[in-house]
């Protein structure tokens, strides 16, 4: 994802001048990171949240100030927020199945063997994110699917970025050992789930 930020940083700021195609060149860039961050936090009624995130980027993207990679973390931000607004909602309403607490442990596969990492689809991935603590899960996503470096995801969270790099690493460590991969001894762990984190979304 990071290899795009060039790219993105340049349409978004053609789109902030009213270039409708710019601002398309941002949508398809940024989306599919948003979407997958966003199917952690809220499971099925990601694409309605991400809808209602992309309404309000597109209403405040005048104000909005930086590069490619700050518009990742300033989207996710406000898809955050709204994914928040929804869990909050739904906790009003009764529900069917499914909790806040249950909804806010994210999707993602991890092991360190390729095959198996190819082997697990998304709805396995969600299912071992789902495991873990709430701060490991959301802080996995936000820097292997959204694609943020330590500091821009720390923002988003509202922490520091030390506390969010040790909460992904220890999320990637016990997703490997869920799936069997001693990590101590494997020092592809962390690549592989990277790998198939991002191929998930």
């Amino acid at each position: 994802m990071r290899a795009y930020d060039g790219e993105l940083g340049a349409a978004v700021a053609r789109a902030q001048h009213g270039d409708e195609a710019a601002f398309t060149v941002a949508y398809r860039l940024v989306q599919p990171g948003l979407l997958g961050y966003l199917r952690g936090l809220v499971g099925e009624d990601a694409e309605d949240v991400a809808s209602d995130a992309w309404l309000e980027i597109a209403r405040d993207l005048g104000r909005f100030k930086g590069d490619g990679a700050g518009f990742r973390g300033w989207t996710a931000t406000i898809a955050r927020h709204r994914a928040l607004d929804h869990l909050r909602r739904q906790r009003v309403r009764p529900q069917a199945a499914g909790t806040e607490h249950d909804l806010l442990h994210l999707p993602g596969p991890h092991d360190t063997h390729d095959q198996a990492l190819e082997s697990l689809s998304t709805e396995q991935a969600l299912e071992l994110l789902r495991g873990l603590p709430q701060d490991q899960a959301e802080a996995v996503l936000l820097r292997v699917v959204v694609g943020l470096d330590g500091p821009a995801a720390a923002r988003v969270l509202g922490k520091r970025p030390g506390a969010v790099r040790t909460a992904a690493h220890r999320g990637l460590k016990r997703l490997a050992r869920q799936l069997g991969v001693d990590p101590a001894a494997d020092k592809s762990v962390t690549n592989g789930a990277c790998r198939t984190l991002g191929e998930s979304t």
